[in-house]
Parts: C-alpha cells; sequence; structure tokens
C-alpha cells in the first residue's frame, strides 16, 4: 500500500515548481500555458489561488461542509480565471512565484497542523487534510506541466509523487504504465496506450477507507 499524501508532498511539489519555473523567460508569462486558454502569467496566478483556497478551507473551526469560506471570486478579464487572490504585476515574475510560495506554505502549515478527523468542502468531495495536501500537489504538478509547455522549459516530476495523488484522487485510473503520463492521462493532458485522451475528467476527493 502507497504511504498517504502528506505536507512534506505539498512542499516538494512547490519547491520543485519553483525552481524550474525560476528558469522561465522573462518574455514569456505572456504566453499561452500548454493546452490551456489562460497565459502563463494566469495559469501560476490560479494555482497560488488554489493552494491558497485548500488552505482556507481548513482552516475555520467548524469547517464548511456545503461550500467554500465565503471570500469573493473575481476575474480580471472575460475568459480569465476565477481567483480569490491576484500578483501585482509590478512585482513581475519574481514577485508571482514568491505568490506562489506563500500560498504553497500556507497549505503545507495547514495540513500539518490540522487534525485528520476534520472534514471540509471540496466540489469532488468532501475531503480531509490528507485529501486537501494531494489536490494541492496534483494542481502544482499539472499546472507546472502546462507552464513548462508554455515557457519552453522541461518538467517531470518525481514518480513516487506522482503515484501517492494517483492512488489517492484517481483511484480508477489504469495502472501498468508510468505515474506521471498516468497522471497527464488523468487530468486531460495526454493520452495513454489503449487510452485516448479524456476530453472531462474529475478526481475523487472522498474520503479512502
Amino acid at each position: 500500500m502507497l504511504s498517504p499524501v502528506t505536507a512534506d508532498d505539498v512542499d516538494l511539489a512547490v519547491r520543485l515548481a519553483v525552481g524550474v519555473l525560476r528558469e522561465a523567460p522573462a518574455a514569456g508569462w505572456d504566453s499561452k500555458a500548454g493546452s490551456l486558454e489562460w497565459d502563463c502569467w494566469e495559469t501560476l496566478e490560479h494555482l497560488a489561488d488554489d493552494l491558497f483556497y485548500y488552505a482556507v478551507q481548513l482552516g475555520p473551526q467548524s469547517p464548511p461542509l456545503d461550500t467554500h469560506v465565503p471570500i469573493a471570486l473575481s476575474q480580471k478579464r472575460p475568459g480569465g480565471p476565477w481567483n480569490f487572490l491576484f500578483a501585482d504585476r509590478d512585482a513581475g515574475p519574481a514577485g508571482l512565484l514568491q505568490v506562489l510560495e506563500a500560498t504553497g506554505a500556507l497549505l503545507v502549515a495547514m495540513v500539518r497542523t490540522t487534525p485528520p478527523r476534520v472534514r471540509a468542502h471540496h466540489a469532488a468531495g468532501v475531503s480531509d487534510p490528507e485529501g486537501f495536501a494531494a489536490m494541492g500537489v496534483v494542481e502544482t504538478l499539472v499546472h507546472t506541466h502546462d507552464l513548462a509547455e508554455g515557457l519552453g522549459l522541461a518538467w517531470t516530476p518525481p514518480s513516487a509523487l506522482c503515484s501517492r495523488v494517483l492512488a489517492r484522487l484517481f483511484p480508477e485510473a489504469p495502472g501498468g504504465a508510468d505515474p506521471w503520463p498516468t497522471l497527464l492521462w488523468a487530468t486531460g493532458r495526454a493520452e495513454l496506450p489503449g487510452h485516448p485522451r479524456l476530453t472531462t475528467w474529475r478526481w475523487d476527493s472522498t474520503l479512502r477507507s
């Protein structure tokens, strides 16, 4: 049986992502992020926002089980991501990466300090701290893939990390293939032998027995 997804996994995923993205050309952040309709700046903002959202969901003494903590969402442009937070454009890519580091650290801290018995809302199923850690890792791994495609960078995360989040969030994913291509397949970003690319997908954040 695979070990659970932990706060250390979130920390590792974010540190690896930041390390790769620091190598991005400054002029590349307005380019499209892989197969997404967002540019690279918007995609990294969205990733940071995801990590913030997961941390916040675990924060209240009695987390909501039917909706998100009521922080207002907004959108910078039609077709852009709906976020709780945005980075200051004047701070440039270095500032944007600081936002990712900061929101990642928030999620790490919340997963590390929240009792395992705590439950909180997510649209894909009420989850526990491990589930929110796994969601944060998946968001980090796959959106860094999108960013790497848009910015011309190489990105291959650790297989063991991919295996743990697949087991936690995608229990029906096919076995036998390399975990990283399988995670890309499970999130609609690649084909697998015998498995065409998905046009719709969703993880299952409910608890595992």
